[in-house]
C-alpha cells in the first residue's frame, strides 16, 4: 500500500516532538504509534497492541537483541573503569608524563586521535575517546557537549573511510548483491575502494573538527555549553598513577572486536557479523576486568558485581532510546518513506544532478530513521540503480549514499550513534544534539556542494 506524503509526515512528527518536549523516548514512542496508526487503518486500539507486541517483535531479531546487551554491558565496563580508580590513574599519568596534553587543545586532541586510530567499529570508537579524554576535558575545561561532538564526528567518518569493519561487511554486501543482479558491473571491492575519495561529508566533518579544536571554532549552541566542574580525587600516597587499568581492558575490546568478525565470518573479516563481534567483546572485556581487577584486589568480588549492576543500571534509559529508536526505523520503512522520497526525485532530473540529490534524499531518510546502516540498505539499491540508468559514475553514487546516510545519522536525535556519544561523553542528549547540528549543517551544506560539482564534470 501507498501512504504517500503520510510517510514524510511521521519521522517529521518524530523530530518535532523530540525538539518541543526534549524527551527523546516520549517522541519515539509518539511517533511511533502515530506510524502504526496509518499502518493499522486508523483504529487505536489495534495501534496499541501492535505498539506492545512490535516491542517484544524486536527481540526475535539477534542482531537487535545483542546491541542492546551491549548497550547495559557498556555501562559496566564505564562504571567498572572509574570504580577501580582506572580513569583517575590514567588523568594522573597523563598529567605526569604528557603535558602537552594535559591542555583543553590536547584533551580535544586525545579524542581526536583515539577516534582516528580506532576505526573497529562506531560505538566503540565514541566510547573509547569519551571515557579516555572526558577527564582530561573536565581538568581543562571543556565542555561534554564539544567531546561528545568530536567523539560522535570522529566515529562513522573514520568507519566508512577505512571499511576494515562492519561498515565494509555491509557497504560491501550491498554493492556484491547489485553486481550479482546485474543492474551494475563491475569489481565490488574496487568500486568500494574507489568511492572513499568521493565521500566528501566525512572528509569535511573530520576537517571541521580540528577546526574546532585548533582555532576554537565555536558557532550556534556550543558558544554556550559550559564545562564540568572537575572533581579531583587524590591518589593513595603509596600508589603509583598507572595507564595500564584504563588503558588494558580497552585494548581487549578493542582487538576483540576484529577476532569477533574473523570467526563469524569464518575467516573472511568482511563477512563478519558486526553485532555479534561487539557484544562477545564486551563480554569478554568485562571478563578480563574481573580476572584483571579482582586478580590485583583493586576491587573486591562484591564490589566488581555491584559495579556491574550499577552501571548496567544506569544504561536503562539510554537503552530504551535505542531499543524505540530502531522500532521507529522499522515502522517507517514499512510506510515507506524511502521510496517515496526517491520516486518524487526520480523524475527528468539532469544526470549532474543526480549524485546531489541521491545524497539529499539519504540524507533526509537517515535523519528520519536515525540510522545510517538502515539509510544504506535502503538508498544503496535505489541508487545503483539510478546511476546505472542515468549513466552515472558508480563510485560516486556509493559515495552519495554513504555521505548522506552519515550526514542524516549525525543531524538525528535519534540515531544510536548521537545517543551512545552522548553516553560516553555524560552530557545530556538534547545538548549534544543542539551543539552538534550547526557544524553537521555546515560539513552536509559542503558536501552538497561537492557533490553538485563532481555530478557536473563526470557527467
Amino acid at each position: 500500500m501507498e501512504y504517500g506524503i503520510i510517510s514524510i509526515v511521521i519521522p517529521l512528527l518524530t523530530i518535532l516532538l523530540a525538539i518541543i518536549t526534549k524527551d527523546v523516548i516520549v517522541s519515539l514512542i509518539g511517533g511511533i504509534f502515530a506510524g502504526l496508526l496509518v499502518l493499522n487503518g486508523y483504529n487505536p486500539l489495534t495501534a496499541f497492541v501492535a505498539l506492545f507486541d512490535g516491542i517484544i517483535a524486536l527481540f526475535s531479531e539477534g542482531w537487535i537483541t545483542k546491541t542492546l546487551l551491549f548497550m547495559l554491558l557498556v555501562g559496566s565496563i564505564i562504571r567498572l573503569l572509574t570504580l577501580s580508580g582506572a580513569v583517575e590513574q590514567f588523568v594522573s599519568w597523563l598529567s605526569q608524563k604528557a603535558k602537552k596534553t594535559d591542555s583543553a587543545t590536547g584533551a580535544m586532541l586525545l579524542a581526536y586521535v583515539i577516534g582516528v586510530v580506532i576505526f573497529i567499529e562506531s560505538s566503540i570508537t565514541s566510547l573509547v575517546a569519551g571515557t579516555v579524554a572526558k577527564p582530561l576535558c573536565d581538568k581543562n575545561g571543556v565542555s561534554r557537549e564539544k567531546l561528545a561532538y568530536i567523539c560522535d564526528s570522529t566515529s562513522a567518518p573514520i568507519c566508512s573511510l577505512i571499511p576494515l569493519n562492519g561498515w565494509g561487511a555491509l557497504l560491501l554486501g550491498l554493492i556484491v548483491s547489485a553486481v550479482d543482479t546485474k543492474v551494475i558491473s563491475g569489481d565490488p571491492v574496487s568500486l568500494l575502494i574507489s568511492s572513499i575519495p568521493y565521500n566528501f561529508y566525512a572528509i569535511f566533518t573530520l576537517l571541521i573538527v580540528l577546526a574546532v579544536i585548533f582555532w576554537n571554532f565555536e558557532i550556534g549552541a556550543m558558544k554556550h555549553s559550559t564545562p564540568r566542574e572537575y572533581v579531583h580525587t587524590p591518589l593513595k600516597t603509596d600508589s603509583k598513577a598507572s595507564p595500564y587499568p584504563m588503558l588494558l581492558p580497552l585494548g581487549v575490546m578493542v582487538l576483540a572486536v576484529p577476532m569477533g568478525l574473523y570467526l563469524t565470518g569464518k575467516g573472511d573479516i568482511f563477512k563478519g557479523s558486526g553485532s555479534t563481534s561487539v557484544y562477545y567483546a564486551v563480554i569478554v572485556t568485562l571478563l578480563f576486568m574481573y580476572t584483571y581487577y579482582v586478580g590485583s584486589k583493586t576491587l573486591t568480588h562484591r564490589s566488581y558485581f555491584k559495579g556491574l549492576y550499577e552501571g548496567m543500571g544506569e544504561m536503562i534509559s539510554v537503552t530504551m532510546i535505542l531499543l524505540f529508536a530502531l522500532f521507529i526505523g522499522k515502522v517507517i520503512g514499512d510506510l515507506g518513506t524511502a521510496k517515496y522520497l526517491s520516486h518524487i526525485l526520480s523524475g527528468n532530473i539532469p544526470p549532474a544532478l543526480m549524485p546531489m540529490l541521491i545524497f539529499f534524499v539519504a540524507s533526509i531518510t537517515a535523519f528520519s530513521t536515525g540510522t545510517s546502516w538502515g539509510t544504506f540498505s535502503i538508498m544503496m539499491p535505489i541508487g545503483l540503480a539510478l546511476g546505472a540508468t542515468m549513466g552515472l559514475d558508480i563510485p560516486l553514487v556509493i559515495a552519495a549514499v554513504i555521505s548522506g546516510g552519515i550526514f542524516g545519522d549525525h543531524a538525528s536525535p535519534i540515531s544510536d550513534t548521537t545517543i551512545i556519544s552522548s553516553m560516553a561523553a555524560g552530557c545530556d542528549h538534547v545538548e549534544h544534539v543542539r551543539t552538534q547540528l550547526p557544524y553537521a549543517l555546515i560539513g552536509g551544506i559542503l558536501a552538497g556542494f561537492a557533490f553538485l560539482i563532481s555530478g557536473w564534470i563526470m557527467s
